[in-house]
């Protein structure tokens, strides 16, 4: 968080210093234009003052220091650095403009051109400013995040409440949160109820129902009920600090396009010396060494790439900023950019395609069915799995005297054992009883899995005791997702530990092309693996935790339902609410960002193909001429073009 505050004064005195720049040497520029003598041909006026050109110097020598200066520095770090670009361009450009112009003052090797020195730096301040002004929209767009922050909290203390900054809180403080005010910090509601709006936090445009024991986030508007919370995070540990953290490492990573930038950069620099110094030999020959000159200056300006340098970086900074605020966090962005090409999409079942809210439908007893329930809600009470949590809930129902465990083992994809009342317990899924060697052929259980319920086997010393069935609604979202990632041409997989039937009756519901059932969590980076040796562009939907071997292994990671947990290190993307629709956002929001960092590298380079031949003055011989100063106009065209070609992210993404 404290990053962020440093940064944004940064942006902006960055652009008010060029702004400043350009002002000033704008205000130079009128003697300069008035003093010369090719303006006043064209004008037709005259003007004269003692010393004439050596005020001319003096100007443009004030110019050249104080206007130059950033391109020339940029030269000399970028010389330094052994990568010259579009700064060795420019700062060259009128290095050359500027020290030619001062030797026809003392020697008689031609006319000067002082005024297009003083007009190429204004345009190229001109095109910095607004440069600047955009990355600095783009950062601002993050800024809003930080900004939703309150600055005091009311804490309870002793009965009492006292108002204290956000900055003093510490875990475990209880602060009370009036209607209409915004959440200090994240935290527990221990004591209220309301609706709560998230929007801004997780792009969530409904407001969320809180009530004690539900989650809250720092910065979330609080609506017409009264809520006591208790701090759990404060700092850098916060959500909204793990957002402005993912969101900056986004922004300043590399991506696979921005490479290509740097090289294109770099190709059109040595282009533009080879051609400028081609252009003024050959110009030289013909007999006109300051029309030579002239054309050689003009072709280093207007092939300089300066777009190039703006083209990537800010279209990152704007999709990282706006696909934060919807929920969707990029932790990858070279991950995320090859979210484009994906054709194939696998979804985790239990808790991303289905709600995840299992309860308990049918109970097939071997044993007293009190008993049944009591050692298996003993057994299951010691797991957070939503299964477990179903069953312990179903037999406090049921007022079941659950007793105590010990010597718990969790069996990673098969279920759990533990002693109860000196037996040993095994409670788990189909794959439990093959590994126990029991079999079963009861017409009442293949009924229940071919209704597509998740089924669960009780073994008391390796005796089956009983089966409960258990059904997990399927999400709305689910539904849109699938139709609208096969109406994209995206094949759609799901993968789960239950069941073939439970599967299937999922999977032809939803309209999934295929799916992997009984598969175990080590298995699952399996399938991925073989889905991308038949050619498939693959991500994986999963929610981080035991899926984090299938995240890592596919091509885009995918961690759904993260809340305010967005500390997943193996996904590439972080999605913060579970809505699998966000899935297709992600690929979407893919797709427009790679289609504007296309369209501007062509804005930024591709008007070369035609610029480069009239500043040569291939058609000088009818009377096609550019001068340097147009030169740096059309440089800057193509500058502000994909400046305003950027912030059309915005605006598509308000639609």
């Amino acid at each position: 968080m404290q990053g962020m505050k440093h940064e944004a004064p940064s942006h902006s005195m960055h652009t008010k210093t060029l702004r400043n720049r350009f002002f000033v040497c704008l205000l130079l520029t009128i003697p300069v234009l008035a003093l010369s003598e090719m303006i006043q041909i064209w004008f037709q006026y005259t003007l004269t003052v003692p010393y004439q050109s050596y005020i001319l110097l003096i100007l443009a020598a004030v110019l050249y220091a104080y206007g130059g200066w950033p391109f020339l520095t940029g030269l000399i770090q970028e010389l330094k650095a052994r990568q010259p670009g579009m700064m060795t361009l420019v700062g060259t450009a009128i290095s050359v403009a500027f020290y030619f112009s001062a030797a026809t003052v003392f020697f008689p090797v031609g006319s000067d051109f002082f005024w297009e020195l003083a007009t190429l730096i204004d345009v190229m301040l001109l095109g910095h400013w607004l440069e600047a002004r955009s990355v600095l929209g783009a950062s601002r767009a993050l800024e809003e995040l930080v900004k939703v922050m309150p600055t005091t909290a009311h804490v309870v203390m002793n009965g009492a409440v006292v108002d204290m900054p956000v900055s003093h809180l510490r875990v475990g403080t209880v602060v009370l949160v009036r209607p209409g005010e915004k959440i200090p910090s994240d935290g527990v509601v221990v004591e209220g109820e309301s609706y709560v709006n998230e929007a801004l936090l997780t792009g969530e445009s409904n407001p969320v129902h809180k009530v004690a024991a539900d989650k809250v986030i720092g910065g979330a508007v609080n609506g017409d009920g009264v809520l006591r919370t208790r701090i759990e995070r404060t700092g850098e540990e916060t959500y909204l600090s793990q957002v402005v953290k993912l969101v900056q490492q986004a922004q300043q990573s590399k991506s696979r396009t921005q490479d290509l930038a740097n090289r294109a950069a770099a190709f059109l620099f040595y282009v533009a010396v080879v051609v400028g110094v081609v252009t003024f030999v050959v110009w030289a020959l013909i007999g006109n060494p300051q029309f030579a000159l002239t054309r050689s200056v003009t072709v280093l300006v207007i092939a300089c790439p300066h777009a190039l340098g703006l083209a990537i970086p800010l279209v990152v900074a704007l999709s990282t900023s706006l696909t934060a605020k919807r929920g969707i966090l990029i932790r990858d962005r070279k991950a995320f950019e090859d979210a484009k090409s994906v054709d194939a999409v696998v979804f985790d079942k239990t808790g991303t395609l289905t709600m995840g809210q299992f309860g308990v439908t049918d109970v097939v007893p071997y044993i007293a069915e009190a008993e049944l329930l009591a050692v298996t809600a003993a057994v299951e009470q010691n797991s957070e799995h939503v299964i477990a949590k179903a069953i312990v809930e179903h037999a406090k129902t049921k007022a079941v005297a659950i007793p105590l465990s010990s010597g718990f083992l969790a069996i990673p994809g098969k279920g759990a054992k533990a002693d109860v009342n000196g037996k040993t317990i095994y409670v788990g899924s189909p794959n439990l009883l093959q590994e126990l060697n029991i079999s079963l052929t009861d017409e009442k259980i293949s009924l229940l899995q071919r209704a597509g319920k998740t089924v669960v086997y009780t073994v008391v010393d390796n005796k089956l005791a009983g089966v409960f069935a258990l059904s997990d609604r399927i999400r709305e979202e689910s539904r849109k997702a699938v139709q609208d990632l096969k109406a994209a041409g995206v094949k759609v997989y799901m993968l789960t530990g239950d069941a073939q039937e439970v599967a299937q009756t999922v999977a032809e519901e939803l309209g999934i092309d295929e799916f992997f059932a009984g598969v175990l969590p080590d298995q699952k980076a399996q399938k991925i693996a073989q889905l991308k040796q038949q050619g498939y562009r693959v991500a994986m939907v999963g929610d981080g935790i035991n899926d984090a071997p299938a995240l890592a292994t596919a091509d885009v990671g995918i961690a759904i339902g993260a809340g305010t947990d967005v500390a997943i290190e193996s996904a590439d993307v972080i999605l913060v609410k579970n809505n699998p629709q966000d899935v297709t956002r992600t690929i979407n929001y893919s797709k427009r960002t790679y289609s504007k960092m296309a369209q501007n590298l062509w804005w930024a380079a591709g008007y070369n193909i035609f610029a480069i031949p009239l500043a040569v003055g291939v058609f000088a011989g009818l009377g096609v001429v550019v001068d340097p100063a147009v030169g740096a106009i059309l440089m800057s065209l193509s500058t502000v073009l994909v400046a305003i070609n950027s912030q059309t992210l915005r605006r598509q993404d308000a639609k």
